[in-house]
């Protein structure tokens, strides 16, 4: 990410900083406008490049440096699989040893520099890999890759030998995989699968092992790339390069760090404008270490809530487990665009179905109730006394004859239904072999997902076995569990790339008119006093009340009398978080002596309390609504972010926020407040009126653009409570809190 800023900086000072940090703008990518700038207003890229990895993943000619054919030495089992995997490619492979005149019968160069030819890609197996990297720039090497580890993962030491790799890298031109590395780009993909393939991406080899597996059940792979340390390439790379490959039907990622959150935003957006589905795994869920934090909004948004809304704000679908990773990817890299988004349940047990319907409506599945005709129409084959409303319950019999596919044709005839899913608790030959034979066949003639669970501990039965795993129409499934959070994501993906609009493209690229008269507000390394902080909400339109800063109890009486009876009266100074605990605010006051006896009473808690004041702020007092708190963080990965939540003195409490990162739509801050538990306080309750949500919506989207052309002088903004009036009255920011980097 980009470094903090100070000062001034106009957008053409920005690009000139970025450039000068290495961070070249990339040239256009699919979906982009013609004739946009590359930066937005914080001097963030706002488009990325693909890299051209066709030479690493099919490379015509590959050096292996450290090569060796002593059996028992780790180098010979890695030369020996890249000789297959260079077979298979049909690369020619040239071994690089100082002192072996050949390898496994090929001669071998005692150094690069000796190459015969100029090569794709260089695997370096050896425990330094620094000299060798400089050595393959000379020669113009495309690719590396790194296997040593003892860099960044150890420690201090490790993590400044992977800098001095990275830049030696950066100088060469070359692009390096690793370190910390292994085979797995390497390994022996099956070319007797057809259909979309998956894509994967790894940071831990053996963490991709289940979804390479997927092969064995009929599941195409097309790539792997084990990203390792991530010294160059990153997993962002790999998601952009994938996202453009024809045949790749899906991504699936590990992720256990993102190197750079700009990178994966724009990689994403790549993906989701080519309607390419990722699903991630993405660890440390939870926090390691407490964050220390003046404002609401920094204790309410951690580190891995911001990474949890960038992915679904571009689309990436997160998963907890490889087996969700698995079932999830593959369902996505097959199964056709829905015809609806309605689930039907069909069992042979009432109680299994009741069971399943539960489970997926609790997941957001939308169960629809089938039509009265269409129930008359599957009573013709059901009995009576059983339910076929959804779910639909056949009694088992009539899966055994010719009644069970006419009832399966039915259900998928129904243009409600999007999804057929059919689970079976455990075998029941000879019924559960006809049951999956025919919703094989009926999958096989309808565009329409059709899915199984073949929930039997042992999956060694044919109809498991022959029949389901032959099929690349019936999605598959072992658990309840994966099947829900697989169709979940199967359809919420198509909703959402049916109707992405890039906030990429609509960020701004130049400063507001509020931008100056901001920057002359802002105190680096500094907190700001209310009064202040009110004053920079202000200056980007954001309505606060009508208030006075005074110095004595009788310009405290003199300004309520101008704002209007009855006031609020609240110390104010820089170093003041949170008045309310320590008694440093004062409402409904009405009359002047109240005014005065206030005065006095704040400026001598804060006396003895030690907080240095400016004055105290006599404000209007505004009526009741719903408080609400916006605010802004800086996150170390994304830079700022927003944040929007239920406000209050009870916010840290009821901890119900929902984040985002800049930019994003207008559209997408409306679904921040559909993430928030107590959403339907701003609907009216108990007979108050609805909240002026569009206000609320507006306050958000100022708070983003201040975010973006101050995000990196602002370390934290904490407007609470946003007091949102009834609908058409507006928002008034009745409190706010501002620290400067």
């Amino acid at each position: 990410m980009l470094g903090s800023t100070h000062g001034t900086l106009t957008t053409d000072s920005r690009r000139a900083r970025v450039i000068a940090c290495g961070e070249q703008p990339g040239p256009a990518v699919h979906g982009r406008p013609a004739d946009v700038d590359d930066l937005d207003v914080s001097g963030r890229p706002l488009y990325g490049d693909v890299p051209d990895l066709d030479r690493f993943f099919r490379p015509e000619s590959v050096a292996v440096i450290g090569a060796s054919d002593t059996e028992g030495r780790p180098n010979t089992g890695v030369t020996r699989q890249l000789l297959g995997w260079a077979e298979r490619v049909g690369a020619r492979l040239h071994p690089v040893h100082p002192s072996r005149p050949s390898v496994f019968g090929i001669p071998c160069v005692a150094s690069v520099a000796e190459l015969p030819e100029q090569v794709d890609l260089a695997v370096l197996l050896v425990a330094d890999p620094l000299p060798v990297v400089e050595e393959l720039a000379e020669a113009k090497v495309k690719f590396a890759v790194v296997f040593a580890s003892g860099f960044a993962e150890t420690g201090e030491a490790g993590a400044a030998a992977q800098d001095r790799l990275a830049a030696a890298v950066r100088r060469s031109g070359m692009r390096l995989l690793g370190p910390n590395t292994n085979l797995n780009a390497f390994e022996r993909f099956r070319d007797d699968l057809d259909g979309p393939a998956i894509a994967l991406i790894t940071q831990s080899g053996h963490q991709g092992r289940p979804v390479f597996a997927l092969q064995e059940l009929g599941i195409r792979l097309s790539h792997w790339a084990p990203t390792g340390n991530e010294a160059d390439l990153e997993t962002a790379d790999f998601i952009s390069y994938f996202a453009e490959q024809p045949d790749v039907g899906a991504i699936a990622c590990y992720v256990e760090g993102l190197k750079d959150g700009r990178s994966f935003l724009l990689a994403a957006d790549r993906a989701a404008r080519r309607k390419v589905p990722v699903v991630a795994v993405k660890v440390g869920r939870t926090e390691t270490g407490a964050r220390t934090a003046a404002s609401h909004t920094g204790k309410l948004t951690g580190a891995d809530a911001v990474v949890d809304a960038a992915m679904r704000q571009f689309g990436v679908i997160r998963v907890d487990g490889l087996d969700e990773l698995q079932d999830t990817a593959a369902l996505l890299a097959r199964a056709r665009p829905p015809r609806a988004d309605g689930v039907v349940v069909y069992s042979i047990s009432g109680g299994t179905g009741a069971h399943f319907a539960d489970l997926a409506t609790e997941a957001g599945l939308r169960l629809p109730t089938l039509s009265d005709a269409k129930q008359a129409e599957l009573h013709q084959w059901i009995p009576e006394y059983l339910s076929v409303a959804n779910p639909v319950d056949n009694g088992g019999h009539p899966v055994g004859d010719w009644r069970g596919r006419k009832i399966i044709d039915a259900i998928l005839d129904d243009p409600a239904v999007g999804v057929l899913i059919c689970p079976v608790t455990g075998p029941f030959p000879p019924l559960s072999d006809r049951l999956i034979q025919d919703l094989v066949d009926a999958a096989e003639e309808t565009d329409k997902l059709v899915c199984v669970v073949w929930g039997s501990p042992v999956g060694t039965e044919p109809a498991y076995r022959e029949v389901l795993l032959g099929s690349s129409r019936v999605a598959t499934f072992r658990t309840v569990g994966n099947c829900i959070t697989a169709v979940r994501a199967y359809l919420d993906h198509h909703r959402f790339t049916a109707a992405y609009r890039s906030p990429l493209d609509e960020a701004p690229r130049t400063t507001s008119p509020s931008f100056r008269k901001a920057q002359a507000l802002m105190r680096p390394g500094q907190q700001l006093s209310e009064h202040a902080a009110k004053q920079l909400l202000r200056a980007y339109g954001i309505r606060v009340p009508r208030e006075q800063l005074v110095t004595s109890a009788a310009a405290a009486v003199r300004a309520a009398g101008l704002v209007g009876y009855p006031v609020v009266m609240k110390a104010s100074g820089a170093q003041i978080a949170h008045k309310t605990e320590l008694g440093l605010v004062k409402i409904g006051l009405t009359s002047a002596s109240q005014v005065r006896d206030a005065y006095r009473e704040l400026t001598d808690i804060a006396r003895y309390e030690g907080v240095s004041l400016d004055g105290v702020l006599v404000c209007q007092m505004v009526e009741r609504g719903v408080e609400m708190v916006v605010g802004v963080t800086h996150d170390e990965l994304f830079g700022p972010t927003v944040t929007v939540g239920l406000g209050g003195v009870l916010v840290e409490v009821l901890s119900d926020a929902a984040v985002r990162v800049p930019p994003f739509t207008e559209e997408q801050a409306r679904d921040m407040l559909g993430d928030l538990r107590g959403r339907t306080l701003l609907d009216g309750v108990r007979g108050r009126p609805p909240a002026d949500v569009d206000a609320l919506v507006e306050v958000v989207l100022r708070v983003q653009r201040m975010a973006l052309e101050l995000g990196d002088e602002l370390a934290e903004l904490d407007i609470n409570p946003l007091m949102v009036l009834p609908r058409g009255q507006g928002a008034v920011a009745l409190d706010a809190l501002v620290v400067c980097r």
